[in-house]
């Protein structure tokens, strides 16, 4: 069975749903109309601030002329009474709409012209506002100025002055948010390095070459530059209009910017960047005045950034200073540790090494007073003589401190040029007949017999060059040749700081040393005369260094003013030592300048000293022996001792001289004099005290005449020293 569930319609209700048709038009159509309307408001209400609020609205109501029109197409039948209802509800909704929409149309320019007024008057306060802080501008600023320099400049740290600035800054102008971007090493790019509430990554970097950076560092004053900026993106997203956005530029100064004249460097300048932003949903805007005083702050930040960079380098620079100063403390030190450990040693192997050449020289002196046959005596006087060398180039070799740092003296006196070079020749022809060399002496004719020198200096030098020559030469000869020196010979091209003064009192030994040996590298020339230097090729293998021979010879030679140099044709073509030195002429110098040496009296090598009460005192039983030998040979009444407790028990008025070893153990022998000075009250009554040592330093003589003794003998002692040392005692009182 068929069901009709709805009335049929009846001519009336089909003029209802035409009436709802027309009403569903109307009102889509006044829907339409609003939101136009409302848009064309938004347009030319650019302060109106709910603009969102617009745009939902007008969207409503386009959605609702969107449903009304829609249902002109899905109207579907319904009962009478709801058909009247529909007919009625939107009758009223088209005529309200329609209403709307007229209504708009006349409130909309009144509005409009509501916001102009608003707008007007806005820029009118504005304008005032600007005139009011024109006038305060200086005034302001430059307390402020002051205010904020003083701030700046209460400190002269570089992070403490810039996070200062951003502090002051945001307080006084109220600011969002302020930001320093400093540009990194490598000057490519500019790094967040400060900001005002810490909520942006310190360390975000940017490139410098972006055209808003460009912008404003070319520009003197400050710049206002685009929120949306890379620079400027530091506030977090937000619904809100963000405030404006200025840059300024800081310059930063280094030392190497200023110079003594006042001028700076023509060097490229570096500069931070410093954003200041104004808080967000807020009309305000930059001032004149305001931005007159970032520009103002900019400059005194760089002025202060300027000061802490020189106060930086000084600290880094003194801090280099103290660590140069530790540095070189320390290097002083350990030099110091090293001097000393070298004196040391020098001191104990010069004790140690004179300890046997004492017995040595003693007894050889011992036994050449003794009956000899004339080839004994020979080997004897030999013996000594070689000795004697020996002794001298020890005290040469173990005294090269001396030589180094320039307080060794020449001992000037007078001698036998002939003999010394006779006596040279003597003790290298054993050794050039052992290797079949033929060794030749050539004194011109002009060569004078006598002069004046450093003897024992002189022979050294003589013997290691012609030892050299020796020692490098396995075959053929070895010649010497002396003469006295003319100005023509005395000039050499290679040494242009020598500079020979002929004068009456003077004369200049020329020695030449020529030998057929294995010859000298060309390359090899500037080390000959350093320590211990190497030949880069040796010809044999007996030519591998020159050790401290030649460079002693050098020092010797410069302190008798003179030069020396080695020629050589190349590796095996025999080479030659020539050696200029200046000497004095006998009787013609004046004898006051000569250091004073004691002679002995004729009669000396007769004198004896029969009954002369003698005590010894050596903790060296071997030395002890040697000493005694040569004082009883003498004549001498001799007591040994080996410590000072001893000596200062035994010693008696009787005694006339004491002779005891300066490096005794136990007791030293300073406090032994000086306890014998106690003992004997009188000048006259203690006997004369004499040290016995083998430091060659003059602290030891120094010391030694301090404590009262009345001389100091070097060894080794000979019996003529030993003579002439009691000679003088007995005479003088003490030893010359």
């Amino acid at each position: 069975m068929d069901c009709n569930c709805f009335d049929p319609l009846l001519p009336a209700d089909e003029l209802l749903m035409k009436y709802q048709y027309i009403s569903d038009f109307f009102i889509a159509v006044a829907y339409f109309s609003i939101p136009i309307e409302l848009v064309y408001f938004v347009q030319k209400s650019a302060v109106f601030p709910y603009r969102w609020v617009l745009v939902q609205f007008g969207a409503f109501i386009v959605l609702c002329g969107a449903t009304h029109l829609i249902n002109l197409w899905t109207s579907t039948p319904h009962t009478r009474t709801v058909a009247m209802v529909m007919t009625t509800a939107k009758f009223s909704t088209a005529a309200v709409s329609c209403a709307t929409a007229v209504m708009l149309v006349h409130i909309i320019p009144d509005l409009l012209s509501v916001k102009t007024r608003e707008l007007f008057l806005k820029n009118k306060a504005a304008e005032l506002d600007r005139e009011m802080g024109l006038i305060r501008t200086q005034e302001e600023t430059g307390r402020y100025v002051r205010m904020l320099t003083h701030e700046i400049r209460s400190t002269l740290d570089r992070h403490t002055i810039l996070k200062t600035t951003l502090v002051e800054l945001g307080r006084a102008l109220q600011l969002e948010e302020c930001a320093l971007w400093m540009p990194t090493r490598t000057g490519v790019e500019l790094q967040l390095s400060y900001t005002l509430h810490h909520q942006n990554p310190v360390g975000f970097t940017v490139p410098i070459q972006l055209p808003v950076i460009n912008q404003v560092f070319s520009a003197n004053c400050a710049v206002k530059i685009s929120p949306n900026s890379a620079v400027a993106r530091l506030r977090p997203t937000r619904k809100y209009i963000p405030g404006e956005v200025v840059a300024v530029r800081v310059p930063l100064l280094h030392l190497s910017n200023f110079q003594t004249n006042d001028w700076p460097e023509l060097s490229p300048k570096s500069y931070a960047l410093m954003v200041l932003m104004l808080p967000s949903n807020s009309a305000r805007q930059w001032h004149v005045h305001e931005l007159e005083l970032v520009d103002v702050v900019a400059d005194q930040v760089a002025v202060a950034l300027s000061h802490a960079a020189i106060l930086e380098e000084s600290m880094r620079a003194r801090d280099l200073l103290i660590e140069q100063n530790v540095a070189l403390d320390l290097a002083r030190r350990e030099a110091e540790t090293a001097v000393r450990a070298r004196n040391d040693f020098l001191g104990v192997m010069n004790h140690e090494m004179r300890t046997p050449m004492h017995a040595v020289v003693a007894l050889s002196s011992l036994l050449q007073e003794s009956e000899l046959i004339p080839e004994q005596r020979l080997m004897v006087e030999t013996i000594l003589k070689s000795s004697n060398l020996l002794a001298t180039l020890i005290n040469d070799v173990l005294d090269l401190s001396r030589l180094e740092d320039g307080s060794l003296q020449l001992d000037v006196g007078t001698f036998n040029l002939h003999a010394l070079f006779r006596e040279v020749l003597n003790l290298i022809k054993p050794v050039a007949a052992v290797k079949k060399l033929f060794v030749t002496l050539s004194l011109s004719s002009d060569f004078p017999e006598v002069a004046i020198g450093d003897e024992k200096r002189l022979m050294q030098i003589l013997l290691n060059v012609v030892g050299n020559a020796v020692k490098f030469s396995e075959e053929g000869s070895v010649s010497v040749s002396a003469v006295n020196a003319k100005s023509e010979s005395l000039i050499d091209p290679r040494a242009p700081e020598f500079f020979p003064v002929q004068s009456e009192n003077h004369f200049y030994l020329r020695v030449q040393v020529k030998d057929t040996g294995s010859g000298i590298n060309p390359q090899d020339f500037p080390k000959l005369f350093c320590k211990f230097a190497q030949n880069q090729e040796p010809a044999t293998k007996n030519s591998a260094g020159t050790g401290l021979g030649l460079a002693i010879c050098k020092r010797f030679v410069n302190l008798m003013e003179g030069h020396i140099w080695i020629e050589s044709e190349g590796v095996g073509k025999g080479s030659t030592a020539i050696f200029i030195v200046k000497l004095g002429i006998p009787g013609r110098l004046n004898e006051s300048k000569l250091p004073f040496t004691a002679g002995l009296p004729a009669n000396h090598m007769q004198m004896t000293f029969q009954g002369l009460k003698v005590l010894v005192m050596d903790d060296n039983g071997f030395s002890r022996m040697v000493t005694k030998s040569l004082l009883v040979h003498l004549g001498c009444d001799v007591t040994t001792i080996g410590s000072g407790d001893e000596c200062l028990r035994i010693l008696t008025r009787e005694h006339k001289v004491l002779i005891m070893d300066a490096s005794i153990t136990g007791m030293n022998c300073y406090d032994v004099a000086v306890s014998v000075h106690e003992k004997f009250g009188k000048r006259l009554e203690r006997p004369l005290i004499v040290a016995l040592t083998g430091n060659t330093d003059q602290v030891t003589k120094e010391n030694c005449l301090r404590v009262g003794m009345d001389g100091v003998i070097l060894k080794p002692v000979s019996i003529d020293k030993m003579r002439s040392v009691l000679s003088g005692l007995l005479e003088h009182g003490t030893v010359l």
